[in-house]
């Protein structure tokens, strides 16, 4: 009987494991510092200085809304840059992501105001912000695909927690800059304040830039045969459609459930807070800071979990968590008491969240061959992530502000829902497919030798 042969495996070095890991963390950092403030700030700054109206929730609604345009772009860059990195490198698309992005945060920081320039003003921050999302579509998936590669297999969990520890970062700072402007006076707030982290992002930049041009490419893509470098980008995503779609719908269900839970927690509960429950804007932004802290910690406990029980279980676990905390996150919400609101923040975002996108990480690697996992996780990712996590705080807002009672109930139903999702992507795991496929030719080959052997 022919011998099983499982799929090629790569004994990851610890030393470029640890700097591809310093690498992504920097990126990852900025990408969600970056996010995660311009969410911020059009929960609680842009819809007075972009969008005066005398209405405040349609000014908040018109600023959400330059936040959704940014997911926009996010599909067709993640697609895009998911296909050149599977044919010129990781580590290359990770370098020019960061460029883009952090360019494109810099320069919102200096964009003049409506009553400065009318409506240039909020057209040159739909501009920006689109390049913004373009950029930032590279970020994760090629960042998950980069420490993925340079792992062992007993190690993968431990180094997927390096980019979701960095978004976590990213996600500390910007909430402490978010804490820290909103206590300013209105005046300095509306004028010069929000402006200060945004400019902040070019220093991150330069640093960044020099960081990730000295990581190491991935072996394993270096090992991949030159034709497949060599193809072109229509034959990567043909091959991807044709034999990997199922893989696609994996992480669409899992990254999609994640990101609008994300988002609905860090930023739409901003603008409940603050618009209906009459909680100081700077409580909410405490809170993320708070559970930001928590997930840093957290994060390299739930990689070593995560390479000591099947990763399914985690992620899946940490899914029911969250659908378990949909209705009593609001009732503790509408307390108005600090305590009770940053309570539910930290074990939203910075305990069940986290573990989703930890374990999610090579779960979502797993789900591809070497030759299309960039692809795969970024074309996945970003179209998924683009429609949920953009739309999913819009839709939270507009059910509640339509609302007689201002009610809530649709948005517990929301992020439940979301949570199903990612319990249906773990329920259908590629990986075993992909082993048999390729386990398929050669055991077909150690067939045919026997049979000329036995005659």
């Amino acid at each position: 009987m022919a011998q099983k042969r499982e799929l090629p495996v790569r004994q990851g070095s610890p030393r470029s494991a640890r700097k591809v890991g310093a690498a992504v963390v920097v990126g990852t950092t900025l990408e969600w510092f970056d996010f995660y403030l311009y969410a911020s700030m059009a929960a609680l700054v842009f819809g007075k200085v972009f969008f005066p109206s005398a209405n405040s929730s349609a000014s908040t609604l018109a600023a959400f809304s330059t936040f959704a345009v940014g997911f926009l772009a996010r599909p067709l860059g993640g697609v895009l840059f998911g296909i050149l990195g599977d044919r010129i490198g990781r580590k290359a698309v990770l370098s020019i992501s960061l460029l883009i992005m952090g360019i494109a945060s810099g320069l919102i920081g200096l964009v003049p105001s409506y009553a400065a320039i009318g409506v240039a003003a909020p057209a040159l921050l739909i501009i920006l912000r689109i390049l913004q999302g373009f950029g930032a579509s590279a970020e994760l998936g090629s960042a998950i695909t980069a420490v993925y590669e340079h792992a062992d297999e007993k190690t993968k969990g431990k180094y997927a927690a390096y980019p979701v520890m960095g978004a976590q970062i990213g996600l500390l700072a910007a909430s402490l800059s978010v804490a820290a402007i909103t206590s300013l006076d209105d005046e300095a707030l509306y004028t010069w304040g929000w402006r200060v982290p945004f400019i902040a992002s070019f220093a991150i930049v330069i640093v960044g830039y020099w960081i990730r041009r000295t990581m190491p490419e991935s072996e394993e893509f270096e090992r991949m045969a030159t034709e497949a470098r060599q193809r072109k980008g229509l034959d990567v995503l043909r091959d991807l459609l044709r034999g990997n779609w199922r893989g696609l719908l994996v992480v669409a269900a899992v990254y999609g459930g994640y990101s609008a839970i994300s988002y609905t927690f860090k930023t739409f509960s901003l603008s409940y807070l603050a618009e209906f429950q009459g909680v100081a804007k700077n409580v909410g932004a405490l809170g993320v800071t708070f559970a930001s802290i928590a997930a840093i910690a957290a994060c390299p406990l739930i990689g070593r979990l995560s390479d000591r029980v099947d990763i399914r279980r985690v992620m899946i676990g940490g899914a029911i968590g969250v659908a378990l905390m949909a209705f009593p996150a609001f009732w503790l919400f509408d307390t108005g008491r600090s305590p009770l609101i940053w309570g539910v923040m930290v074990v939203t975002t910075g305990v069940l969240a986290p573990m989703i996108m930890v374990a999610a990480s090579p779960y979502m690697a797993r789900q591809f061959p070497t030759e299309l996992r960039a692809s795969g996780i970024g074309t996945g990712r970003e179209v998924s992530g683009a429609a949920a996590g953009g739309l999913a705080p819009i839709l939270a807002l507009t059910m509640v502000t339509v609302s007689p009672t201002h009610s809530t109930w649709g948005v517990s139903l929301l992020i439940i829902g979301c949570a199903a999702l990612v319990i249906g992507g773990g329920l259908f795991d590629q990986s075993r497919r992909l082993t048999r496929d390729a386990n398929g030719p050669a055991e077909a080959l150690d067939a045919a030798r026997q049979d000329a052997q036995r005659a």
